[in-house]
């Protein structure tokens, strides 16, 4: 079933919401069994960068922000959605535990959203400030 861009909307608030709490089993029930997960960037530099699969990887991307990442603010500028997908616009700055960096960064979230769960999930952000801010040097 496709849902329309006023639902899909709604949707993505309900992800924001979900995310905001830190609570992994309750966002994991946002995603379908085999969604497709990818954060462009240095795959090496922290353990959610990269294409993954699976509802695992959004319960190890809130588990291992929560351990790896002190959040400094997140601001959504904007949701824009469709019958087909929401896409999350904003800023967000992140201090990186293991070095003490920030990162600072805008960012795009696109949700595909399907038989209202989400079957595909893109970051778009600054991938070399959040890779230098990782890495220790």
């Amino acid at each position: 079933m496709t849902m329309n861009g006023q639902a899909n909307l709604e949707f993505a608030q309900d992800f924001l919401q979900k995310l905001g709490t830190g609570d992994a089993d309750a966002l994991a029930l946002l995603f379908a069994e085999d969604a497709k997960w990818e954060i462009a960037g240095d795959a090496g530099a922290l353990p959610w960068l990269g294409k993954q699969q699976g509802k695992e990887a959004i319960v190890n991307f809130v588990r291992d922000t929560a351990t790896l990442l002190t959040s400094e603010s997140l601001v959504v500028e904007d949701i824009l959605a469709n019958e087909h997908r929401a896409m999350i616009l904003g800023v967000l700055a992140s201090r990186v535990n293991a070095t003490g960096k920030l990162i600072e960064t805008s960012f795009v979230l696109v949700l595909e959203i399907s038989n209202e769960l989400i079957g595909s999930f893109k970051m778009f952000e600054d991938s070399f400030a959040v890779s230098q801010a990782a890495r220790v040097k």
